[in-house]
């Protein structure tokens, strides 16, 4: 096992966040978006809906590419059960961090791991406790320009560090890409993750 090769990996997002957290742990990859529709059908539960859209990038990148192993995911924040995305504007993010303020959300990142026609995928949930924002914070941390591209209106790795006083579960979830669970997922479909050698291919050929 020690001498396997390692194997092409491609992001299928173009998260900032996700790129650095493959990084973090040695994944050298390509990135290559997927461009799916974005919108839940009717009465589509959160975590589902992730699930599909993670589904959906997956296959878009390994239809083109079915000799590589194709990692893509996709995360929501939910509220009372309300699906919040990323915001369409400012004063749709200071809306969404209103409905945070003081309270704990949940967020659902998807992940699914893809070589050929062969696949992995499941979903790790964490849970979010934001503190009590006043109208000023709220102004001055969409200020920043951080919520804009972010479900949820907030980055945990970024300023939002310092919205949040608690969590139940998995950082890396929050951030978008769940690494234990990844692991577990490459694993599932035969490859090895070796700490500073990344993806390996593992027994039978995988």
């Amino acid at each position: 096992m020690t001498n396997a090769p390692s194997v092409r990996v491609i992001l299928a997002s173009a998260s900032p966040r996700r790129r650095e957290l493959l990084d973090l742990i040695g994944i050298a990859h390509e990135v290559r978006p997927a461009n799916v529709v974005e919108v839940p059908a009717a009465g589509e539960a959160p975590d589902r809906y992730a699930e599909r859209l993670a589904a959906d990038k997956a296959a878009v990148i390994a239809s083109a590419e079915p000799d590589a192993l194709v990692i893509a995911a996709d995360t929501v924040v939910v509220v009372d059960g309300v699906l919040l995305e990323k915001p369409a504007d400012p004063a749709d993010a200071a809306r969404m961090l209103r409905a945070l303020s003081g309270r704990s959300h949940f967020v659902h990142t998807a992940l699914h791991v893809r070589a050929g026609d062969r696949s992995a995928a499941g979903v790790e949930t964490t849970a979010v406790t934001m503190r009590a924002l006043d109208e000023q914070g709220i102004a001055d941390y969409v200020a920043t320009g951080e919520p804009l591209d972010k479900a949820g209106a907030y980055g945990i790795q970024g300023y939002g560090a310092t919205l949040v006083s608690r969590i139940e579960g998995d950082y890396f979830t929050v951030m978008g890409l769940g690494l234990t669970r990844l692991v577990a997922l490459v694993e599932a479909l035969g490859y090895r993750y070796s700490p500073g050698r990344g993806v390996l291919r593992g027994v039978g050929g995988h």
